[in-house]
C-alpha cells in the first residue's frame, strides 16, 4: 500500500498544478482577480429621436429688378421723331421720353375737324328748315346723328394726337429702349420699358418643381449680393408661378427685397435661401453628432439598449437631408429610442454605458 500511495504522489501533484494554472489563466482573461472590481461603464451623452417637421431651406440664384415695370408704346403708328432717354437713364414723373412725327397725326386731327364743322352746320341747316316745314323730322335726326358721329371722330384724333408722345408715368429708370429715330412702328408696338422705383424691387429667382410646391406667399428669405459683400437683406416671396418656364422645366418666384439703403441697380445677379414655412409630412430626426460613418444615405448610429443597465447597441440607419443640426431618418430608428451624441466613438457594441446627462 505504501508503494501504490508513492506511486501515485507525482500524479495528484501534477493534476493539482494544472488545476490552478486553468484557475489563473482564467483569472488573466477576464482581467480581473478574484474579488475585484469589475471594470465601470463608459460614460456617454444621448438624445431621443425626435418626431416633427424638418425645415430645409431652398437655395436659388435670381435677378434684381424693380418691382413695377410699365411697357410704353404710341397709341397710333407712325414714324419716331425723336427718343430722349437709353436704358439706364433715370426718369421723373411726366417727362418727354419719345414722339412720333406729328405730320400726319395733325393732318387727320384738321381733316376730322373740318368734317365735325360741316356736319354742324348741316344740322343747323336741316333744324332751321324743320322748323319752316320744309325738313321732315327723319332729315333733322340724320343731321344730327351725323353730327354725333363727326365729334366722336375728332375727340378720337385728338386722343390719338396726345398718345403720339410718350411720358414717364412715374419716377424711375429705363429698362430698355426698342426703338429709334426714324423708325416705323405700329400701334401699340413697345418703344420703352420703364421701371417704376414707386413700389421698391424685387427679385425673380427660379427653383425646381420639388421646391415650389413647399413655398407659400409670404415666406421670408435672405438675399446677399457679390455687389454687397457682407450685407444680408430681408425679401419674402410676392408671387409663386403657376406653371413651368417652357424651356427650363423650373418656376419662377417673386421675392420683395428690402433695400436697406443700397444702391440698388437693375440686374444684379442675387443669391437667395428661402425659409418655407408651408407644413410638410412629419418625419423622424436625430440630432448630427449621433451620426458615425456616414456613407451616402446611410450612417451608423449607437442606441441605448436597456434602462437599469444600458449598453451600446450599434445600429445601421437610412438618412434622408439635413437641417441645421438635426439629419432625417428614414429607415432604423424609432420615436422615442435614445442615441449618443457624444462619447459614441470611443464605445463598441454592446459595451456598458452610463448617461451622465441625457438632453430633450
Amino acid at each position: 500500500m505504501n508503494e501504490t500511495n508513492h506511486s501515485f504522489a507525482p500524479i495528484l501533484s501534477l493534476l493539482a498544478a494544472l488545476s490552478l494554472s486553468v484557475v489563473l489563466t482564467g483569472c488573466a482573461q477576464s482581467g480581473a482577480h478574484p474579488g475585484a472590481a469589475p471594470t465601470p461603464a463608459r460614460s456617454v451623452r444621448a438624445m431621443p429621436v425626435q418626431e416633427g417637421v424638418l425645415g430645409k431651406s431652398i437655395r436659388a440664384v435670381g435677378v434684381l429688378e424693380p418691382k413695377d415695370k410699365v411697357t410704353l408704346a404710341f397709341k397710333v403708328g407712325g414714324v419716331v421723331a425723336s427718343v430722349a432717354v437709353h436704358e439706364g437713364d433715370i426718369v421723373r414723373r411726366g417727362a418727354k421720353l419719345a414722339e412720333l412725327d406729328r405730320t400726319e397725326i395733325e393732318a387727320t386731327v384738321a381733316r376730322v375737324a373740318q368734317a365735325e364743322g360741316k356736319a354742324a352746320r348741316d344740322r343747323e341747316r336741316t333744324k332751321a328748315l324743320y322748323a319752316d316745314d320744309v325738313a321732315t323730322l327723319e332729315q333733322l335726326e340724320d343731321a344730327t346723328t351725323a353730327l354725333e358721329v363727326a365729334r366722336a371722330d375728332l375727340s378720337t384724333a385728338r386722343f390719338n394726337a396726345r398718345y403720339a408722345r410718350i411720358e414717364a408715368p412715374a419716377d424711375g429708370f429705363v429698362v430698355r429702349r426698342s426703338a429709334d429715330p426714324s423708325a416705323l412702328v405700329a400701334a401699340g408696338q413697345p418703344v420703352l420699358v420703364l421701371g417704376s422705383l414707386a413700389n421698391g424691387w424685387q427679385v425673380r429667382a427660379a427653383v425646381t418643381d420639388r421646391d415650389v410646391v413647399r413655398l407659400a406667399i409670404g415666406d421670408r428669405a435672405q438675399v446677399t449680393f457679390d455687389a454687397f459683400p457682407g450685407q444680408v437683406f430681408g425679401a419674402k416671396v410676392l408671387r409663386l408661378a403657376a406653371a413651368s418656364d417652357a424651356a427650363t422645366g423650373t418656376y419662377d418666384v417673386e421675392l420683395a427685397v428690402d433695400p436697406a439703403n443700397a444702391p440698388f441697380v437693375q440686374g444684379l445677379v442675387a443669391k437667395v435661401e428661402l425659409a418655407p414655412s408651408a407644413a410638410r409630412t412629419s418625419q423622424l430626426t436625430v440630432p448630427v453628432e449621433a451620426l458615425l460613418e456616414a456613407d451616402g444615405a446611410h450612417a451608423t448610429v449607437f442606441v441605448l439598449d436597456g434602462t437599469d443597465a444600458p449598453r451600446a447597441a450599434r445600429r445601421r440607419i437610412e438618412i434622408g437631408g439635413l437641417a441645421g443640426d438635426r439629419a432625417e431618418v428614414r429607415e432604423g430608428l424609432a420615436s422615442g429610442e435614445r442615441v449618443i451624441t457624444e462619447g459614441a466613438s470611443w464605445i463598441t457594441d454592446g459595451e456598458p454605458v452610463t448617461v451622465v446627462a441625457e438632453r430633450n
